[in-house]
């Protein structure tokens, strides 16, 4: 754990330190639901480079800190301080947001499935599976929605079955635009903004994409 903090650096180690001092603050006030949000929010901006140090990948550290400004403007904000009622495009913007880092996750995962030569695929193919792979989590972040609010009386799903139905729309087309910027990016080795990232990505990692992209554009 020391190791991960360290690598970090120190952006993130301030950032994570404030949620913890939040989150100790808030316990010792006797404001419980402010000190779960703080623990919840700092566990699961963890879990992405906890997640990576596993599997032995490297994360660029904007995909660090978005991934947490991300958990940190859902529920702090979001729920705590009621920006889901107080602005109307906060959710969408949340889950357009998140749409599109769930299909650049699911277009790099596939990626690496198909850098071993156990498989070949064109990259229409990939792109496919990335935007599939795209709705397969969003499907699980309104599962953690439903949860939260069955288990702990927040209201993160607001209007029920309009809410989740919105947000599965916002997650296909976040995962479209995202399988599209990775089509672009085997075919044409561009994509904008989002190519960029991908190519970060893969900079950091390149033992997990080294007959990939020669593969792929045939």
């Amino acid at each position: 754990m020391r190791e991960l903090i360290r690598a970090a650096g120190p952006i993130m180690q301030a950032v994570w330190a404030a949620l913890l001092l939040c989150a100790l603050l808030a316990l010792v006030l006797g404001r419980f639901s402010l000190a779960f949000v703080s623990l919840a929010t700092l566990a699961l901006s963890l879990t992405p480079p906890l997640l990576a140090r596993w599997f032995n990948l490297r994360l660029p550290f904007p995909f660090l800190l978005a991934t947490t400004l991300f958990v940190f403007a859902s529920l702090v904000l979001g729920e705590l301080f009621d920006f889901y009622d107080r602005l109307w495009w906060w959710d969408l913007a949340l889950h357009g947001s998140a749409a599109v880092g769930f299909g650049l996750f699911g277009f790099l995962f596939v990626l690496m499935l198909f850098e071993g030569d156990r498989f070949a695929a064109p990259p229409s193919a990939i792109a496919f599976l990335a935007f599939c792979l795209a709705m397969m989590v969003g499907a699980l972040w309104e599962i953690f929605e439903y949860g939260m609010d069955q288990g702990f009386g927040l209201n993160m799903q607001k209007s029920g079955l309009h809410d989740t139905m919105g947000d599965l729309i916002l997650n296909a087309l976040g995962g479209i635009a995202a399988s599209a910027a990775g089509y672009l990016y085997l075919r044409y080795e561009r994509a904008g903004f989002l190519g960029r990232g991908l190519e970060q990505f893969i900079a950091l990692n390149r033992k997990y994409f080294r007959k990939a992209r020669a593969r792929l554009k045939r």
